[in-house]
């Protein structure tokens, strides 16, 4: 290559060169962003411009995880001005405006996660602004599961322990285990997300004991508890002859304190006849000893 050729190289890069260097530039630090539900979080933006700050535009947007289509404006700032979304006055604002187009998001709800998107433009740079873009995600600890039963709880019958949780992020991890007299993981059926059973069938004594469902993802575990009892039918009948054999035993009782009161009663009975029959006797044979006529006589002879 002859050296006109070279000076017209050399002429387009440092044309280049200073085109990209005068051209607005947009760098996220980070690309993806966590935060526990109610803490605060800053949003890195960062840009590079050689013009004035006098017209500096700064626009965040959010498309919600549940709608990407559907960006919403969450703050903006144009030529000295900050304009706050309604719904989020008081929990977002500029940490290091005009030099940094970093936000802070406090008292964060589940409804801030989604894709952010920074753009800025500073005129007279570039027409198209540069843009940036992290997505937010709001974790949330496991809500306390409700656990409940179902079912037939005597031997041989079939049982249905079910858990559910309300809230979790990420999505918690359902277990059910037996923790007596050994602990023993027991396999699971999903019933959607937030929700697992386990079918237990041909239920025996062996069958009772404390079962536990946990509930865990990144910030925790929560835990509830089903305490089963399985009733034998060995059980059963041992319990009826029992009842049998003490109601027996009590009809028993009864009769012979019935028979013993008869018999008080007619000897009692007995008795009197016969003490009145000899006071009877007694009184005859005084009478006549008293008022005997040959007695009286002989008397005086």
């Amino acid at each position: 290559m002859g050296a006109p050729g070279r000076h017209t190289l050399w002429t387009l890069c440092v044309c280049f060169a200073a085109l990209q260097t005068n051209a607005l530039r947009v760098t996220m630090r980070e690309s993806t962003v966590e935060v526990v539900r109610g803490d605060y979080v800053i949003l890195p933006c960062s840009f590079f411009t050689s013009s004035p700050l006098s017209r500096l535009n700064i626009i965040w947007t959010m498309a919600p995880f549940s709608s990407p289509e559907s960006p919403i404006q969450v703050i903006v700032y144009d030529h000295g001005q900050i304009i706050e979304d309604p719904s989020l006055i008081g929990r977002v604002g500029f940490t290091g405006i005009p030099w940094s187009a970093d936000i802070m998001v406090n008292d964060t709800h589940v409804s801030d996660a989604g894709i952010y998107r920074c753009m800025v433009n500073n005129p007279p740079e570039t027409a198209d602004p540069g843009i940036g873009e992290l997505q937010l995600t709001v974790l949330v600890a496991p809500s306390l599961p409700a656990c409940q039963w179902d079912g037939d709880t005597d031997a041989g019958g079939s049982v249905t322990l079910s858990c559910s949780v309300a809230e979790g992020i990420p999505t918690p991890e359902i277990h059910w285990d037996k923790l007596n007299p050994e602990e023993i993981s027991l396999p699971i059926n999903m019933e959607g997300e937030l929700s697992g059973s386990v079918q237990i069938v041909n239920v025996s004594s062996q069958t009772s004991g404390l079962y536990r469902c946990s509930a865990s993802n990144v910030l925790g575990t929560e835990n509830c508890y089903v305490n089963l009892s399985v009733f034998s039918a060995v059980a059963g009948n041992s319990s009826g002859i029992l009842q049998g054999v003490l109601l027996t035993l009590s009809m028993s009782l009864m009769l012979l304190a019935l028979l013993v009161l008869m018999t008080w009663l007619h000897r009692t009975g007995q008795d009197g006849r016969w003490r009145l029959s000899k006071e009877e006797e007694d009184e005859e044979g005084y009478n006549e000893i008293r008022y005997t006529p040959s007695l009286m006589k002989r008397s005086f002879v």
